[in-house]
């Protein structure tokens, strides 16, 4: 089963060939591409033979489930892994036009490649053990890519990062000793056999919440988001977009994966859960609403878009579910290109304070058009992706008399489309500030710049003008996450 190994072999391998051509920074961006082309292309091939021929597992070296190593792909992993390949070809040729010649020399080409790695690694896997593992190595690499430069901001920024993800790991490692020494078994599959079969529930329902505070810490829901916005900002914006679109979504996909298959959501869940969406939405707008710095308003705006898919992860209805899955692929896009644009903007105007941005609109249109779809598409005006996002979320919401939730939703994206107007206006249409001297792009670096950055803003266009296959797509993704049948019996029964 090929398939289900090349996403976190091709990665690997490039990390190594990087690592033994180090001396060649020409040879490092060109692995880089081209393994980030072959992740992309083995994404694809992914979700389409999901697709044709249902879930796809491996059992490392023979040994069946739940004694072995499981790898599994169902619709949900294939769409992440696709979604990794799309982001990895984005932030990779984004990086040959931004990057300085210190950074790449001290090794971003190998941590970019160990952080894919360990990201389609957490996609992948079957069991609980073997996601700490690959998260420990996303953190790893994260951390050496947040400080790779060592200015004093990064440094700040790297250790409360690594302190607050270290925290979440203990969490995580004593929720999976628990539950080992519980039932006997880290496999997905078994314990969503097992885990109903404990007596009373209070074990389970522990585990849940020692599972829910450890990926949330990871997906930066409320109360645990704080340490995102202190250090988002602090790398280059090759390495903030990478991790805005991936690292926090890896957060989120475990929580779906685990209260979807091991510990189904009753109503006290559900009611915890649509508290943390709608708090995690309004302190990350609000957060943002306040933010006089470009990526530090971004930052504030990956807390606040956590809260829909924590929404639909709540609602847990198959038309919330299609909507989570829906948001999640439009939100890594649409906020990636953000970045994108604000790393632009700062290359031209030598600065992300807002009150250093200015005359934008009228020196570089092209800019401006690219911030223009994917802010819009953030705020949910149709026809873009956003909207369709948004639409199914409130749907479902109203669908199951939850009030409070979907109004807090519609608030948000209210506020959302406001602060995206404070960027517009003081980045674009706001003449030039004194003393900031109008500055152009050479033809390579606007082509390196440019294209990665038009390329996911047309994506969220393509989603919102191709919504129905999308849709479609979501919801046989929802049908199959509320159906664990299927992937208990896939698991348990491969050899």
């Amino acid at each position: 089963m090929p398939l289900l190994v090349l996403p976190i072999l091709i990665p690997f391998a490039c990390a190594v060939a990087s690592l033994l051509a180090r001396r060649s920074l020409a040879t490092q961006r060109l692995l880089s591409v081209a393994g980030s082309v072959a992740l992309l292309a083995a994404g694809v091939a992914l979700l389409a033979s999901v697709r044709t021929h249902g879930m796809l597992v491996l059992q490392a070296g023979n040994w069946p489930a739940p004694s072995g190593i499981t790898l599994a792909a169902d619709l949900l992993s294939a769409i992440m892994v696709l979604l990794a390949g799309v982001m990895a070809v984005a932030v990779a040729v984004f990086a040959l036009g931004s990057l300085d010649a210190e950074r790449e020399r001290f090794g971003y080409y190998p941590l970019f490649h160990v952080l894919l790695m360990g990201v389609c690694g957490a996609f992948l896997t079957g069991d609980l053990f073997n996601l700490y593992v690959w998260f420990e190595v996303m953190l790893i690499a994260s951390f050496v890519l947040l400080v790779l430069g060592g200015e004093r901001a990064q440094l700040e920024g790297g250790v409360k990062y690594v302190t607050l993800n270290l925290i979440a790991s203990a969490v995580f490692l004593a929720a999976a000793g628990i539950t080992y020494g519980t039932v006997g078994t880290l496999n997905f599959a078994d314990l969503a056999q097992r885990l109903p079969t404990l007596p009373g529930g209070g074990v389970a329902r522990t585990l849940a919440l020692l599972l829910l505070v450890a990926f949330g810490l990871k997906a930066a829901i409320f109360p645990l988001f704080f340490w995102l916005p202190a250090s988002y900002h602090t790398p280059p914006v090759a390495v903030t977009t990478l991790f805005s679109g991936l690292l926090t979504k890896v957060g989120v996909y475990a929580l779906i994966r685990v209260f979807t298959l091991a510990f189904p959501i009753d109503d006290g869940m559900r009611t915890l859960l649509l508290a943390v969406a709608g708090l995690t939405m309004v302190s990350g707008v609000l957060g943002a609403v306040a933010q006089q710095d470009m990526r530090r308003l971004l930052a504030f705006h990956v807390v606040s878009q956590i809260g829909y898919l924590i929404m639909g992860l709540g609602l847990a209805s198959p038309l919330a579910l299609a909507g989570a899955v829906f948001f999640l692929v439009h939100v890594t896009l649409a906020k990636s290109a953000l970045f994108l644009v604000g790393g632009i903007a700062e290359r031209l105007c030598g600065s992300f304070e807002l009150a250093r941005l200015g005359g934008l609109y009228r020196d570089h249109p092209w800019v401006s058009l690219l911030f223009l779809v994917p802010a819009l598409a953030l705020a949910g005006v149709p026809p873009l992706s956003g909207f369709w996002a948004k639409l199914l979320l409130i749907d479902a919401g109203l669908a199951g008399m939850y009030w409070a939730a979907t109004a807090t939703a519609l608030g948000v994206s209210l506020l959302t489309l406001f602060s995206m107007t404070k960027i517009w206006a003081a980045a674009f249409w706001s003449p030039r500030p004194d003393g900031v001297a109008p500055a152009r792009l050479d033809r390579r670096a606007a082509l390196l710049l440019g294209a990665p950055t038009a390329a996911l803003a047309l994506l969220t266009v393509a989603m919102g003008l191709a919504a129905e296959p999308a849709v479609a797509l979501a919801r046989q993704t929802a049908a199959q996450l509320l159906d664990p049948a299927v992937y208990v019996a896939a698991v348990l029964e491969a050899r």
